[in-house]
């Protein structure tokens, strides 16, 4: 069997590195400079409404926009927000948090186009709205064989990729408590507990997943920076000397790229590329799903909100996870094992439970969104009971074998699956990216009239939208 996983991970990891190389991150990076210029830094210039449009109550029957915000966040904000962190600077240097930071800065531009593409071709159904990069490639590109690929590719990315990595993050911060771990029954026990929480959540539908999520996480995510907070302040005097190498480790292109592929694949730039797209998803095509479930009087609103959750997750968390490790003064272990040293260092023993429990945390709210969107593009397919249940069955078996994978095919596979999904998605919306620009401009012109934006579809030139004519 770890022959097996061994052999696994490393094909996997060739792929992904492949990928990651010669196609991603040119796209990533394009695709966030072309759409941050075409809506003139929409990140930077409508931050303010966008704190504001999160505050507003939903209208009808779907969620409100702070819930969807909320779900998105539950994907978004995981174990990668440590775990992943944690690895891109074990392996990358402390360079790799400024290619996080850039990636998350240019990269919510396309959140913004993503999102509000799937708020103006979302559908109605009996329990709200849904939508997403399927829908929006269905309706507006007219293919609908293109659409099954992307909710092909995303719920296998989200239900068994990510999913299986979240329960194996989960078993992995255990390992303190537990030695002889991996050799014990305890991930067996452990994958039937995770199964078995997700399933009564799950099986409550989106409503009860909107409501978990908007309570949970907000909550751990302040407690979480806090505690970032009082270890940067402790260590006050590092900081300086921790930003100095964040940057000039960031361009050192001579030991970036001096040493050839193999140096470039575990450089900081690919680190820190790797662990922001799989941290933030800011053009990968998931968090629209959740965007297209709120209920809210113009597709901007949502656009701007989803385009906010790109800097909570890496500005706000990835941030807090970084600055925890680099001014800690510790350098040993390697991803959970780093961050449990780091903690215990400044916090004494509590800080590993902390950490322990922050892990669970981060990772159960990110299995309940991941499931969310992995939910809609089920429906996209076929919208029967009968599949629903059946895929609901094999993504808990999913999650219970997810705790007895190995570390690096748990993360090789994930970043695999992404990195599939994102590029059918950047794609699409280099495509029709046009269509959210138009309605952004709608937005501020009725902004600029002093009217509350009310959108409808023939105002830009629709007539393919369901909802809103």
């Amino acid at each position: 069997m770890n022959n097996f996983m061994e052999n696994f991970a490393s094909i996997v990891g060739s792929i992904s590195d492949f990928l990651y190389t010669w196609i991603l991150v040119a796209l990533l990076i394009i695709t966030g400079l072309y759409f941050s210029i075409r809506t003139k830094f929409v990140q930077i210039r409508l931050l303010p409404e966008a704190l504001k449009v999160i505050t507003e109550k939903k209208a009808g029957g779907g969620i409100s926009s702070f819930q969807a915000l909320m779900i998105s966040t539950a994907s978004r904000v995981g174990t990668g927000n440590i775990i992943g962190v944690a690895l891109a600077i074990g392996t990358g240097g402390a360079g790799a948090v400024f290619w996080m930071w850039l990636l998350a800065i240019i990269g919510s531009a396309s959140a913004f186009i993503e999102s509000t593409l799937a708020q103006i071709y979302k559908t109605k159904d009996g329990n709200g709205f849904r939508g997403g990069p399927a829908y929006y490639i269905q309706t507006a590109l007219k293919s609908r064989p293109l659409g099954i690929l992307f909710s092909t590719l995303l719920i296998a990315c989200f239900a068994f990729g990510f999913n299986a990595l979240q329960a194996f993050n989960i078993g992995d911060s255990l390992k303190y408590y537990f030695p002889n771990y991996s050799n014990s029954i305890i991930p067996i026990i452990l994958g039937l507990i995770l199964a078995i929480l997700t399933g009564i959540v799950i099986y409550g539908g989106v409503k009860r997943i909107g409501f978990i999520t908007s309570g949970l996480v907000p909550i751990m995510a302040l407690i979480y920076i806090g505690l970032g907070l009082f270890i940067t302040i402790k260590n006050i005097y590092l900081l300086p000397t921790v930003l100095k190498n964040i940057f000039t480790e960031a361009f050192n292109f001579e030991a970036i790229f001096g040493g050839g592929i193999g140096a470039f694949t575990s450089s900081c730039v690919m680190q820190g590329i790797k662990r922001g797209l799989f941290s933030n998803e800011a053009g990968m095509g998931s968090a629209p799903n959740a965007a297209a479930t709120a209920d809210v009087s113009h597709p901007v609103k949502q656009g701007l909100v989803q385009m906010f959750s790109v800097f909570i997750d890496t500005i706000f968390i990835c941030s807090t996870t970084a600055m925890i490790l680099l001014c800690s003064g510790v350098s040993e272990g390697k991803g959970i094992e780093f961050v449990q040293n780091a903690v215990k260092a400044n916090v004494g023993q509590f800080g590993i439970h902390f950490i322990s429990i922050a892990i669970f945390l981060f990772a159960f709210s990110s299995l309940i969104g991941n499931y969310c969107y992995a939910e809609a593009n089920i429906k996209f397919i076929k919208d029967n009971k009968v599949v629903l249940n059946i895929f609901r069955i094999c993504c808990l078996i999913m999650i219970f074998f997810g705790t007895q994978m190995s570390l690096d095919a748990a993360w090789n596979l994930a970043d695999l699956l992404m990195s599939f999904m994102a590029i059918v998605n950047i794609i699409a919306i280099l495509i029709l990216g046009n269509i959210s620009i138009k309605c952004l401009q709608d937005y501020i012109k009725q902004k600029k009239q002093g009217k509350e934006p009310i959108f409808k579809a023939k105002n830009i030139g629709l007539d393919n939208t369901e909802y809103w004519k």
